[in-house]
């Protein structure tokens, strides 16, 4: 079977966009994305120099060259490569590797992307199978026609999007459908922009979901990896100051090593370094470390709220400023941490494993602890779990995580 394109033309023409807003390296670690997703496995040339051949390596020479002269020509060019760029008619849905770089990107530079009208800019939507929901009864009736009374939203971490649920064979999602009997519902979402403008959006995702659901929804869960928890709580907390319905619909949130009270890897700026290098296809843009969205200088403490970042410089070091957003009492929370260590040990051995935590997320920030007591979140003793000898990604596939997962949600 043809491999499918990875990148469509629109997809070139935002990043040539890049290229002449910022600087023609932007186009090499663009032509150095592509050039690792072209390649498969097993064929051609295995060493990668940044490089790709034929009309691919054209278009991005020309591109450095016209960046030099006129920035404006970039897309005009692009535009009439369009019928040669254009891949055929696919209906086995999006590209798990164009997906992956664009998450990459969004992540990154998500922010200016949506700043720019960038079209690499990611809109929020809910998905299944990859292809956005249409928040209407009988189009979400017709897309699932499994469609139940428990819902499962999930919600994706930092330069990750919906399809990266799926790992190692496993999908909490499908795995909690089939076992338990939820309808999951994956948010993909530009994880670049500020988590509170992330949360403006999905409260009103989220009450439109419910409102256009095809039968009464007995049972809610959201289910939020890393970024995704910190997503979920912000949301909840402007969707009850807006009065709106839909929280009072939920009956769990999970967070999975979610940095409630930050990340100091983030505060390093080695946050995206560590998080692309998980997969080959995002390794070119930890070159872009230091110039890191809004979404990943969020994480340097858990932003949640407008108040965490307006009228201040995100890149400035200084003090824990955030408002502190306590969790809903109304909901069970769960929190899910996990440690590259292994339980017990020496005394060195367990202090390292809880500073380091997962290899990005330490334990006392996942499950909510905090030096000041005031900043601590109430999450119950029974509604923790740590995970030993596993680290950030593994909290996606370990048996043992999705065997407390199923032990709660029972």
């Amino acid at each position: 079977m043809a491999r499918r394109n990875s990148l469509q033309a629109s997809d070139l023409r935002g990043a040539a966009r890049l290229a002449t807003d910022a600087t023609a390296g932007l186009t090499n670690l663009v032509e150095a994305m592509h050039e690792r997703i072209a390649r498969i496995p097993g064929f051609g040339k295995q060493t990668l120099d940044g490089r790709t051949s034929g009309i691919t390596g054209l278009v991005y020479k020309t591109i450095r060259g016209a960046t030099r002269v006129a920035g404006g020509s970039i897309e005009a060019l692009l535009g009439l490569l369009t019928p040669a760029l254009s891949p055929a008619a696919d209906n086995d849905g999006p590209s798990p590797e164009r997906e992956a770089i664009l998450a990459a990107l969004n992540g990154v530079l998500g922010d200016y992307l949506a700043a720019t009208a960038n079209p690499l800019a990611t809109a929020m939507a809910f998905r299944h199978e990859g292809k956005a929901l249409e928040l209407e009864r009988t189009a979400i009736a017709a897309r699932l026609p499994e469609a139940g009374p428990r819902l499962l939203v999930l919600l994706h971490g930092l330069c990750r999007n919906d399809l990266q649920w799926s790992r190692e064979d496993h999908d909490h999602g499908a795995t909690l459908a089939r076992e338990l009997g939820f309808t999951p519902v994956y948010l993909h979402y530009n994880s670049g922009l500020h988590v509170s403008i992330n949360g403006h959006a999905l409260a009103q995702q989220m009450e439109r979901l419910l409102d256009q659901w095809p039968v009464p929804v007995e049972r809610l869960v959201l289910l939020g990896h890393s970024m995704g928890g910190l997503l979920a709580r912000s949301a909840l907390h402007y969707a009850m100051q807006a009065g709106q319905r839909w929280p009072a619909r939920v009956n769990d949130l999970v967070c999975l090593g979610t940095p409630h009270h930050g990340a100091p890897l983030e505060r390093a700026g080695h946050w995206v370094d560590i998080v692309l290098g998980a997969t080959p296809y995002a390794a070119p843009f930890a070159r872009l470390g230091k110039l890191r969205s809004a979404g990943i200088t969020d994480l340097r403490h858990g932003n949640l709220v407008d108040e965490d970042w307006v009228g201040r410089d995100r890149f400035a070091r200084g003090t824990d400023r955030r408002q502190h957003v306590p969790l809903p009492d109304h909901i069970r929370c769960h929190a899910v941490a996990a440690s590259i260590g292994q339980q017990g040990g020496d005394l060195k051995g367990r202090l390292l494993a809880n500073g380091l935590g997962d290899g990005l997320v330490p334990l006392d920030s996942a499950l909510g602890r905090h030096k000041n007591p005031a900043r601590t979140l109430a999450f119950a003793e029974h509604r923790q779990w740590v995970g030993y000898g596993m680290n950030h990604l593994d909290l996606l596939n370990r048996t043992e995580v999705y065997a407390q997962l199923r032990q709660w949600l029972t």
